[in-house]
């Protein structure tokens, strides 16, 4: 596997794109057009990350950081996907983190889930963004719950905080509506099998058979972000992003956390549509 670094590396550029909010149930709340560019120094041994944000007012706003090195909250896969954040969920503190996915080193898109200190999902931000010089992202499309029904075959990667050996594992999803209307999801993956139900609401799909609800929102362009509702130290949990690329392709990256509340590991999955 590449460094740190030079995955890190894989998303220089001027990145043209937008910063949209949504509200906790999916709502659109506000989109605002931005410009982030990461400048290799120093023969990249140092990166400028330059985020421009362009208000309705006409103000730019604009923030300059300057790194050399990676904080422990953060992890990178060799094409360029990472995800920063919580490395400990903590009583009575704002807890989060960004999930960040890239195809073909031309367009990424980012998901940034907060949870405020009751450990409620409270804040939801999508960032679609394209490499300057290339083609524009086709916006417009909402994501819909009939476009990821069928059987998906995938390859994942699992990276992890502390350094370990990456593992490497081939996963298996299958997306069916039952005779009663709700999502059937069966996942296999390693040596795991998970079977799991969902009630359909619009653009809202709900995992409430458990003690702990997971949602899945279904956002525009592909994208869906799937996380508890409510977050708490004594049940593992994990926070994803989806991107449907195309009708039979899509990636996933999971973030996940133990019983204790603490940052365990990072796992990027590829997976093609194999049957309807």
């Amino acid at each position: 596997m590449k460094s740190q670094w030079e995955c890190l590396l894989q998303n220089l550029g001027e990145w043209q794109g937008s910063f949209t909010r949504f509200s906790p149930q999916g709502e659109f709340l506000e989109d605002t057009p931005t410009v982030v560019s990461l400048e290799g120094l120093n023969d990249d041994r140092t990166i400028r990350q330059t985020i421009r944000r362009f208000l309705p007012s006409q103000e730019v706003k604009e923030q300059v950081l300057e790194y050399s090195s990676l904080g422990r909250s953060t992890l990178f896969f060799d094409n360029g996907a990472f995800s920063q954040g919580s490395i400990q969920l903590a009583p009575f503190s704002e807890f989060g983190a960004e999930l960040g996915l890239m195809d073909h080193c031309s367009k990424r898109l980012r998901l940034v889930q907060i949870f405020d200190k009751q450990g409620q999902l409270d804040k939801l931000t999508l960032i679609r963004e394209k490499l300057a010089g290339t083609d524009d992202w086709q916006k417009g499309h909402s994501t819909t719950l009939t476009e990821l029904l069928g059987k998906w075959q995938g390859e994942a990667v699992t990276i992890y905080p502390d350094w370990r050996s990456p593992d490497k594992y081939t996963t298996k999803l299958q997306l069916y509506l039952d005779d009663d209307g709700k999502l059937v999801q069966e996942l296999n993956f390693g040596n795991q099998v998970i079977s799991s139900t969902a009630s359909i609401n619009g653009s809202i799909l709900l995992f409430d058979r458990s003690s702990q609800p997971v949602q899945v929102l279904l956002l525009p362009d592909g994208a869906s972000s799937t996380c508890p509702q409510q977050v708490r130290v004594g049940q593992p949990f994990f926070l994803e992003v989806g991107w449907l690329l195309e009708s039979d392709r899509r990636q996933r990256l999971i973030r996940s956390y133990s019983n204790k509340g603490e940052w365990v590991s990072l796992t990027l999955v590829r997976e093609f549509k194999v049957a309807n």
